[in-house]
């Protein structure tokens, strides 16, 4: 089965693509029935835009598919999920077999409908600054990525500028006719209330009159009343780009460092908590219930007021993981706490919180992630604002759709999963929030955010990715016929940046089995699509779980694996073999075991931050090749080819190229180094040793070209520091415990305590056989 194929088809990729028919049966499979959804991607043809609206079925609101049975006489359907019985509206009077809507063509399992809106409105993007820089240099440096990435927004979307350092100020972008433009202080000390921001704002000024001269006839421009007040106040805080791009530059010009001197030994301070909150404020003003984000601007961590997650004093460090596991770190409980409330209310708007963090130290972003995380947003983490792949990742999450010119993020939208009454959901985990739908397939074993079968996606992207984790509830004494179909819909619900509101609709079909042991379940398991999925539950429960045992949970699962699946003889460790279909899973157990995801030494708070948060909503090939990175090697003999991720890959003659999705290293083996060094790419005679090392870095880039954020290339030598890289993600198979010669023959070993693969699969195989 080619399930490559079936993700480009459908979106959607399944742990398992047969489910047994019972709920003892399914629990037998030891390891989770979960969905893999992109509702972003693009399909092609696959997927048709159809200007109308769906059929939906009055019973459990899934909407008509290609696997509904319809009566063509009687303008009746029946739907494919509960079986009840509709019937069609009156646009579908001609319908017959030879005149099919396209939702009903077979080859369109997903179909995306033009819903109506009545007021389109463009997103609203706040632009949050930090003043509180190290220098001018640097202030101006962030001064240019704000303006970068206003270059990329639709002249017709909304801006606002807010600036923080130990205030928080709020600046007014209308025109004022020759006045003197104004900016509004807040203290950056406490908190702003939405009431008192409208206040302090005058957005409640003269609201009842603005109301009696229909405001909603403006098409959001700032319109002015006969006495010359404006009717819609906000309006002198965000307005169109086409109309406030020169002025928003003229006020970041005046924008200067914070006034606030900071003593020596001591931090700046910078209120960004504060400001965080007021703009998400002044964009619920706005914009509530539109699409719209909060782009914040850091050089440093939040020290003051709402959300600190460091004092100022330098003597005070910023906490560690090892901090928060003996919960010493004094701020971070009350920062997320503030972080998880601002998530929350920019998630009731369906706004969003991007965080650009540019600093050599760590700004706070472990507190922030939840925020980030359940409204959609973005983290992007550079050494300076300058920095080359910063300003690439600016400009790729900003990117326009080929085909309408919009921006490929969709905004505002809301995702629900349907399916047969056999089957509860049990939860999903991604760049989601919960909504407060109830339903008769919720299950009560809850995985990720459960308790519902419809999520806030308050923006997203072609390579968003949501996780839905299914359970099998129909009891053993209640039969279902060996191959029978069952069906799983997703229904995405989205604005797009030139204002249309879509809902795509996909319906995928697989087949019951009567036993966990029959050879369709076996042949139809995503031995792929089940590591991102485990990998989603581990970090998931890692973070909110305080006493689980991670590692050994992972263990224990993927014993019951092969003692379940494995070909062995009882008590022969020798014998064990697991089928082709899960060969490769104990591997990417194995990495993952190792992987930044749950081993947090050699990272920082932020650091992990930013790793689980890309890991849980990135697509199933992203996401593999964070668990298990791929290692090309290039040399002498012929194209580029992939090699083992072992120790043993490292020759003297060859270049390895290490892609790890967030780092890719370029690595010259000792001989090809020495060469380097000594300048024979530069000689003419020796174009073929040029080739060979600009291979690797054109490859690099090529591999970079489409990802946001956009990797770091690390070009190192064998036995340089940098090399570090690339040896903390290979298996250890050689090791200073270990006596294979290398050294002597030029090969390489690692330095290291953890066990190899080899160590690892043998361990394995001797507790499965004997379980």
């Amino acid at each position: 089965m080619d399930f490559n194929e079936l993700e480009r088809r459908e979106g959607v990729r399944l742990s398992w693509n047969a489910w047994p028919c019972s709920r003892i049966e399914a629990t037998r499979v030891v390891l989770p029935i979960g969905a893999l959804v992109t509702p972003g991607r693009d399909l092609g043809d696959a997927a048709p835009t159809l200007p109308y609206e769906p059929v939906v079925c009055e019973g459990c609101q899934a909407a008509l598919n290609p696997y509904c049975s319809v009566d063509y006489y009687g303008k009746t359907w029946r739907c494919s999920l509960c079986d009840g019985l509709n019937k069609l509206p009156r646009n579908y009077e001609q319908i017959s077999e030879n005149n099919l809507p396209a939702e009903l063509f077979p080859t369109y399992t997903s179909v995306e409908y033009t819903m109506t809106n009545k007021t389109p409105t463009a997103p609203c993007f706040v632009l949050c600054v930090d003043c509180a820089c190290g220098s001018a240099e640097e202030l101006q440096d962030a001064k240019d990525s704000v303006m970068q990435l206003v270059s990329l927004l639709p002249e017709d979307a909304f801006v606002g500028l807010v600036t923080f350092g130990s205030t928080v100020r709020v600046h007014e972008l209308a025109e004022t006719n020759g006045a003197m433009r104004r900016s509004y202080v807040f203290r950056g000390t406490k908190d702003c209330e939405q009431e008192d921001l409208r206040k302090m704002l005058g957005l409640d000024f003269n609201r009842q009159r603005a109301g009696m001269n229909g405001m909603n006839g403006m098409n959001g421009a700032a319109a002015m009343m006969p006495n010359g007040v404006d009717a819609k106040p906000v309006r002198r805080f965000v307005a169109p780009i086409s109309e406030c791009e020169f002025t928003l530059q003229s006020v970041l010009d005046e924008v200067t460092l914070d006034e606030e001197k900071t003593e020596r030994g001591k931090r700046a301070l910078r209120a960004m908590g504060a400001a965080i909150s007021i703009a998400a404020g002044l964009l619920a003003e706005s914009h509530s219930s539109q699409g719209g984000r909060v782009l914040t601007f850091t050089s440093g961590p939040c020290t003051v007021g709402p959300g600190a997650v460091v004092g100022t004093d330098m003597s005070e460090n910023l906490r560690s993981h090892q901090d928060l596991e003996k919960n010493a770190a004094k701020h971070y409980k009350e920062a997320c706490k503030v972080y998880n409330a601002i998530g929350i209310r920019l998630a009731t708007n369906s706004h969003t919180l991007d965080v650009f963090a540019c600093s050599l130290d760590q700004v706070g972003l472990a507190e922030m992630k939840i925020a980030v995380d359940q409204t959609g947003g973005n983290m992007i983490l550079a050494e300076q604002f300058r920095a080359e792949t910063f300003r690439q990742s600016l400009a790729k999450m900003f990117a326009r759709d080929p085909k309408t010119g919009a921006l490929e993020m969709k905004f505002n939208g809301t995702f629900s999963v349907f399916c047969t009454p056999q089957i509860m959901v049990c939860g999903a985990i991604g760049p989601i929030s919960a909504l407060a739908v109830k339903s008769q397939r919720i299950s009560e074993n809850e995985i990720g955010l459960g308790q519902t079968t419809s999520w806030r996606m308050c923006s997203f992207t072609p390579t968003s990715t949501i996780a839905v984790y299914y359970e099998v509830v129909n009891q053993h004494s209640n039969p279902i016929p060996n191959g029978q179909p069952f069906f799983l819909q997703f229904c995405t619900r989205f604005k797009t940046s030139d204002g249309q509101i879509r809902l795509r609709v996909t319906t995928v079909a697989r087949r019951w089995v009567e036993s966990s042991l029959a050879p369709e379940i076996v042949g139809g398991f995503d031995q792929e699509a089940c590591a991102v999925l485990m990998a989603r539950i581990a970090t998931f429960r890692t973070e909110n779980e305080e006493s689980f045992d991670l590692l050994r949970w992972l263990d224990r699962t993927l014993i019951r694996v092969g003692a379940k699946f494995g070909e062995y003889q009882r008590d022969a460790p020798d014998s064990f073999r697991m089928p082709p279909s899960m060969s490769i899973y104990p591997q990417f157990i194995f990495h993952l075991r190792r992987s930044q995801f749950l081993q947090t030494a050699n990272n920082s708070p932020d650091e992990t931050a930013f790793y689980r948060i890309m890991l849980s909503r990135e697509t199933v090939t992203n996401s593999l090749v964070m668990i298990q990175p791929t290692l090309l090697s290039y040399s002498f003999n012929g194209p580029p080819q992939p090699v083992l991720l072992d120790v043993s890959a490292i020759t003297p003659d060859t270049i390895l190229l290490l892609d790890s999705y967030f780092l890719i290293v370029a690595h010259r083996g000792s001989t090809i180094a020495a060469w380097h060094k000594a300048g024979y790419q530069d000689q003419p005679e020796h174009e073929a040793f040029r080739a060979l090392l600009a291979a690797p870095v054109r490859d690099a880039k090529a591999l970079a070209a489409d990802r946001c954020p956009t990797p770091r290339l690390v070009e190192c030598n064998q036995g340089g520091s940098q090399a570090r890289f690339l040896l903390a993600k290979l298996n250890p198979s050689a090791t200073h415990n270990t006596d294979l010669g290398y050294g002597q023959s030029g090969g390489e070993i690692i330095f290291t305590d953890d066990i190899s693969m080899n160590v690892f699969v043998d361990h394995l195989a001797k507790l499965a056989v004997s379980s």
